[in-house]
């Protein structure tokens, strides 16, 4: 049984007026647990939109078709019952949260997810381990969530907190974006630190870069919200060579 399973999906916006966009149009997609997954198409694919569905956030609620996650259909799920199902998703342009700490928000999150008290010593321990792993400095711990963090930092507390909350499933949306080549290589350690044979990672991209140090087992290539082609990593070259516009007629 799939950890995952995207049936017939179908997402449409600004529906019955002049401007409907079928973003989304009959997708399919397993995803098995101790995959590594990609993602991969041009800007407006799609990609974005398939991410947040699973994810469950309201903006992206489908139309038609199920989402199977663990055995159980979370189609109409919220997004909160979702993270404690085992989701987690890392976002392309990570919001600042002020007030709240970096080191309050992870273990209030990691506390709601497992419905456990997260005792300090040992969670502060477990931070500080995850962050030297990240090469973040320490200090971010107390500094609220992604205020004044570069773009570099903000991916990083992504995936910090991918680490620590530990998913089923971690959707990375568009985590190479705006990232210099030292922080690509961090993020890229971290991600492959994290995944092993009882969890998945899915991630969304339209660069190749983040995906010559991942080396996903299956790349799906995404066009006009309709998985047109997979294949292995080899598959990243031969979009390289071809770019997108050589699958368009497959959509």
């Amino acid at each position: 049984m799939a950890l995952l399973s995207l049936s017939n999906i179908h997402k449409t916006f600004e529906k019955g007026t002049v401007n409907e966009n079928h973003v989304l149009r009959g997708l399919d997609l397993d995803i098995e647990q101790g995959d590594f997954i990609s993602v991969i198409g041009g800007n407006g694919a799609g990609k974005s939109t398939l991410a947040n569905a699973i994810m469950g956030n309201s903006t992206y609620t489908v139309d038609s078709g199920s989402i199977i996650f663990d055995g159980k259909d979370i189609t109409e799920d919220a997004v909160n019952d979702r993270a404690k199902a085992g989701i987690f998703m890392s976002f392309q342009n990570p919001i600042s949260i002020p007030g709240i700490t970096v080191e309050n928000f992870i273990r209030t999150a990691k506390s709601t997810i497992t419905g456990k008290n997260v005792r300090a010593l040992s969670f502060k321990k477990e931070l500080k381990e995850k962050m030297d792993e990240l090469s973040f400095d320490v200090s971010y711990a107390q500094r609220y969530v992604n205020e004044g963090f570069s773009g570099g930092e903000r991916k990083k507390n992504e995936i910090l907190q991918m680490s620590i909350l530990n998913p089923k499933l971690a959707i990375l949306d568009e985590t190479d974006s705006g990232l210099d080549v030292d922080a690509v290589r961090i993020v890229s350690e971290g991600v492959n630190r994290f995944h092993n044979e009882d969890n998945a990672v899915l991630i969304i991209t339209h660069h190749n870069q983040i995906l010559q140090k991942l080396k996903p087992d299956f790349v799906h290539v995404l066009i006009n919200g309709k998985i047109v082609k997979t294949g292995d990593a080899s598959l990243v070259r031969e979009i390289e060579e071809k770019g997108y516009d050589a699958y368009k007629a497959l959509a």
